[in-house]
C-alpha cells in the first residue's frame, strides 16, 4: 500500500490500511495566530501493520517516520472519528487541490480515506475494547445526525514536526462536535486514557507530506487553495456535510455508532 499512498491518488476503499492521520483533531501550526499547542504524533501512518501483527519497528518499512508509540503485543492502536464518504466530486476537488500544492510541496500524497477527528490515537489493551466501546454506545446512544460545514483550506503539522497535512477545517457544526468530543473524553477517562485537544480546529485532512513544510505550504498556496475550493461548482453542495455515524478503529476492527 505504500508505495501506492505515495504517488498518492486513489480512491480505493480497499486501502483502508492506509492508517494516515489518526489522532488528527490536529492544531494549526504554531506560526498561526492561535498560539494552541500542537497535536501529539499520531499513532498509525500510511501503509503500516496492525500493533498486534507486527512487533519490530522498523522505520524504514514506512518511509522513515517513526510512530508514537512502541509496537507491543496486545496493544491496539484506537481511534474515534466520523468518517467521510467520499463522492466522485470530492475526489475531483481534491485532485485539483493536491496537483496545485504540489507546485509548492512535491511530495504531497492525496489521503485515501477521510473522517474528522474525535479523539486522539490511544492505544487499548485487547481485553478493554469490548468494554470501551460498549461504553462509547451507551454514551452515543442520544446523538442526533448533524449538518458540519468544512470549507476552510488550513495547514497542520503534528506535534513532533514529523508530517505536515493539509485539511479542510470545520467553520460550522463545530459546537456539536465538541459535544460528541466531550462524550468520547468521557470514555477515554474511565479508561484512564489521553482525552482530545483542548480548542480543537475539527478538519477532514486532504493530503501529507513527511517533515515540516508548513512554510512553504501557508501564504500564497493557501490562498490559491481557497480560491479554488470557493470557485469550485459542486463545493457547497460536497462540503455540507451531514454526519450519520460516528466510528471506532481499533487495531484491524471497525465499530460503528449509527446517529439517530
Amino acid at each position: 500500500a505504500m508505495s501506492a499512498a505515495l504517488v498518492g491518488y486513489s480512491s480505493s476503499e480497499e486501502e483502508q490500511e492506509q492508517e494516515e492521520e489518526r489522532g488528527g483533531g490536529a492544531q494549526g501550526n504554531p506560526g498561526a495566530s492561535n498560539g494552541r499547542p500542537r497535536l501529539p504524533p499520531p499513532a498509525g501512518l500510511p501503509g503500516e501493520p496492525d500493533p498486534e501483527e507486527a512487533v519490530s519497528d522498523d522505520s524504514s518499512r514506512h518511509g522513515g517516520r517513526v510512530r508514537g508509540f512502541p509496537h507491543e503485543r496486545g496493544n491496539w492502536a484506537t481511534h474515534v472519528y466520523l468518517p467521510y464518504t467520499a463522492q466522485e466530486e470530492f475526489l475531483e476537488l481534491l485532485e485539483l487541490l493536491v496537483s496545485r500544492a504540489r507546485t509548492f510541496v512535491p511530495s504531497l500524497a492525496a489521503m485515501e480515506e477521510f473522517h474528522v477527528s474525535l479523539s486522539q490515537c490511544v492505544v487499548l489493551r485487547y481485553h478493554w475494547i469490548e468494554p470501551f466501546v460498549r461504553s462509547l454506545r451507551e454514551r452515543l446512544a442520544a446523538f442526533h445526525r448533524f449538518f458540519c460545514v468544512a470549507d476552510q483550506v488550513k495547514v497542520y503539522t503534528n506535534q513532533n514536526k514529523t508530517r505536515t497535512f493539509i485539511g479542510l477545517e470545520v467553520s460550522a457544526g463545530h459546537f456539536q462536535l465538541l459535544e460528541l468530543v466531550s462524550e468520547v473524553d468521557g470514555v477515554l477517562k474511565e479508561f484512564d486514557l489521553p482525552t482530545f485537544y483542548k480548542d480543537p480546529s475539527f478538519h477532514i485532512s486532504l493530503a501529507w507530506c513527511v517533515g515540516d513544510l508548513a512554510g512553504r505550504l501557508e501564504g500564497q498556496c493557501l490562498r490559491e487553495l481557497q480560491d479554488i475550493v470557493d470557485g469550485f461548482e459542486e463545493s457547497e453542495f460536497l462540503l455540507r456535510i451531514q454526519w450519520e455515524q460516528i466510528r471506532c478503529k481499533s487495531g484491524n476492527k471497525y465499530f460503528s455508532f449509527p446517529l439517530r
